[in-house]
């Protein structure tokens, strides 16, 4: 992962204080609010409540001219077709809005697009299907708000539309009988970032002659999947539906639910929301990439355990084949590096392999983005030449409208500012390339630099099963309402153990001579830089295991660095040196000296070459040298055959008297610039 700034919350005391005194709530918690930007009594007090309060449905424009549609529908029994979407949050809709329309007495039936043949979104040859199928009216749920020509499509084959979806609006709504989204502006609502199955719940609600607490009962457990696995944002009613749907998962209510959780591996434990974002979603989205979501829909509307268990099963043997898709695909895109590396020194990372999977590049490319904290396209190529791209971005960097810069070199793009997709000619990937680095380069001439939040420094003698009880409260965990991380700092490193077949290591540290046990995830004992009696710094998650009737603190870390690291000096280097590859004369200090040389490499020697990532080894020398000293040296260092390089491993060449690293073309080439 690469190195990130932290930055540690700076709360109020006085206000978590007041606040404090008001709800009469634990005084951390109410520092936690504050630090969080919950300064009011009032939206503390909301936030916290464990009720469940819902805006009326008909706040949302155009809902009663859906009800009234789908009711005539209802009462004529006209055929009624379901149209939803692959991924999670569209799965959980169509499940949703199916059983509810079939306990209601419709003659309904649903369509889900498939990835790789349907591509997004309505088509043309999937509405023929439909009409062939016998439907009078098509509700869409999770997706429709951009299919104008679709729409008008289905007018012209005899059947009429519903629109429900969440997605952005464009300049134009499609034709249809209701075009329900929160993000109209004509809606009276408050909250508008409802997922795709929050709309269709509220639909059902719509629809329904009762009390919405019974509809609670029978679907918030997947509203509360599809609002987790969608990562919209879990505060306002999101938050109610969530917490209403983990009580109704936890209670396995569902039979398919439960065969989920079961091949999931988790049985016996309350689920959390962190729970189905790492258990059931994707186990959900990995269907919809590698196959045909229909199968997650069957499993949901199952009312046979042993089927369930069987297309749960399946579920699963999508995941772990999603996993070796995925990963092959990343081996091959370090090979591509350690062949190119200027690949990765650009603003943006375009990097593109024959018949990678459609399905799992955005995955690809988010590990990218992950490892070198910089925008990343991932692009597939057909056997026909055919490209299709998954972008991903940083915090700060607008990926839809970089893409857009690059329109002509494209047949179709889509997407936000975080995350967009791309068709184009294999012929086109090159040029493309060069144009989204013009632009960044023009428009981010420094990349925004990324960041660990840190809710505060905490003492590690407050470390305690109670202090996660005391946490709960804050729950359920998700987007704009992240799971607390907590700085341990100037921590003693007493030993490090592998557990998990090798994949992870739990390491005990010590503080004023109390020790603590801190697990580090896919991380091997081999992997860790960091020696014993070195004083680190931990950014931690906290949780509770239970063994045998016994609860214990389980301390995660999601970073560690070595203690006192000067973050700003590592990004205004990093920084200088990228803008002096890109033929920016900056005058920084980039030319590294004999004596820097030999610092270098005697530290090398000392250990044997270097198996850890180059930031690790810019960290251990960043008393001594600049990071574009340091990358500069290296270069001259293997030029001049001292080194080996095979990505961040360097490896020392046994060599025979003196080399002259100021004949090397590295340092030659740094003198005529520096001096220009």
């Amino acid at each position: 992962m690469a190195h990130k700034k932290w930055i540690v919350a700076d709360a109020d005391k006085e206000k978590a204080s007041v606040l404090s005194e008001q709800l009469n709530i634990d005084p951390f918690i109410a520092f936690l609010l504050v630090a969080r930007g919950i300064n009011d009594a009032a939206e503390a007090s909301d936030f916290l409540s464990s009720g469940y309060t819902l805006s009326s449905p008909f706040l949302l424009k155009d809902m009663d001219k859906a009800v009234s549609r789908i009711e005539k529908a209802f009462d004529s029994g006209e055929r009624i077709c379901i149209y939803g979407d692959y991924d999670c949050d569209g799965v959980t809709s169509t499940s949703l809005l199916y059983t509810f329309f079939e306990s209601m007495g419709a003659d309904v039936f649903y369509y889900i697009p498939n990835r790789l043949t349907d591509g997004y979104g309505m088509n043309k040859s999937a509405l023929d299907y439909i009409k062939e199928n016998g439907a009078n009216l098509i509700v869409t749920v999770d997706n429709g708000i951009a299919a104008i020509d679709e729409a008008e499509y289905i007018y012209e084959l005899g059947m009429e539309l519903v629109v429900t979806d969440h997605h952005q609006i464009g300049k134009k709504l499609p034709r249809a009988e209701a075009v329900i989204n929160p993000h109209r502006e004509d809606n009276d609502i408050k909250f508008r970032d409802f997922a795709g199955v929050g709309v269709a719940f509220k639909l059902a609600c719509a629809l329904y002659d009762g009390d919405v607490g019974d509809l609670l009962e029978q679907f918030s457990d997947l509203v509360a999947i599809g609002t987790i696995g969608d990562m919209v944002s879990l505060v306002s009613e999101n938050r109610c539906l969530v917490r209403a749907g983990l009580e109704l998962l936890n209670n396995n209510s569902r039979i398919g639910t439960a065969a989920l959780r079961a091949v999931s591996g988790n049985n016996d434990t309350a689920l959390s929301a962190t729970d189905v974002a790492f258990q059931i979603c994707p186990r959900i989205n990995a269907v919809g990439r590698m196959d045909n979501a229909n199968i997650a829909v069957e499993l949901f509307v199952s009312d046979d355990y042993d089927e369930a268990r069987f297309k749960a099963e399946q579920l699963n043997t999508e995941n772990i084949h999603r996993h070796e898709v995925e990963s092959n695909i990343l081996d091959d895109i370090h090979s591509k590096i350690d062949e190119n590396p200027q690949l990765v020194k650009e603003r943006v990372i375009v990097i593109s392999g024959k018949d990678y999977h459609h399905g799992v590049i955005g995955i690809v490319a988010s590990h990218i983005v992950d490892e070198y904290s910089k925008p990343a396209i991932v692009i597939g190529i057909d056997e026909n030449g055919s490209a299709t791209g998954s972008a991903r971005s940083v915090d700060g960097f607008n990926i839809y409208d970089a893409i857009s810069s690059c329109s002509e070199c494209l047949t179709h793009f889509g997407g936000h500012p975080m995350a967009a997709g791309i068709g184009l000619p294999e012929e086109n990937i090159d040029a493309f390339r060069k144009k989204i680095n013009d632009y960044a380069l023009n428009i981010y001439p420094v990349l925004p630099v990324q960041s660990l939040k840190i809710d505060c420094k905490l003492s590690p003698f407050y470390l305690s099963t109670d202090l996660v009880d005391t946490l709960d409260i804050l729950e359920p965990y998700g987007t704009d309402n992240t799971q607390p991380v907590f700085g341990l700092f100037n921590m003693k490193l007493i030993s490090v153990i592998p557990i998990g077949e090798g994949k992870h290591i739990r390491l005990e540290v010590q503080k004023k001579n109390k020790n603590f046990r801190i697990v580090k995830f896919r991380t091997t004992e081999q992997e860790f830089p960091y020696k014993i009696g070195e004083s680190l710094d931990f950014a931690v998650r906290l949780s509770k295991n239970i063994f045998k009737g016994r609860e214990y603190l389980s301390i995660i870390a999601i970073d560690i660095r070595k203690n006192g690291l000067d973050d700003d000096k590592y990004f205004t280097e990093k920084s200088d040196y990228e803008l002096f590859e890109l033929g920016f004369n900056n005058k920084t200090n980039l030319l590294p000296s004999r004596d820097i040389c030999s610092v270098i490499y005697r530290f090398l020697k000392q250990n044997n070459g270097w198996s850890y990532s180059f930031d690790d080894l810019y960290f251990e020398l960043a008393s001594y040298v600049t990071y574009g000293q340091l990358i500069y040296a290296l270069d001259a260092f293997e030029e001049a055959r001292l080194i080996n390089r095979s990505s961040d491993k360097i490896s020392l060449v046994k060599t025979q008297g003196k080399a002259d690293l100021d004949k090397t073309t590295v340092i030659q080439f740094l003198k005529r610039r520096m001096s220009s």
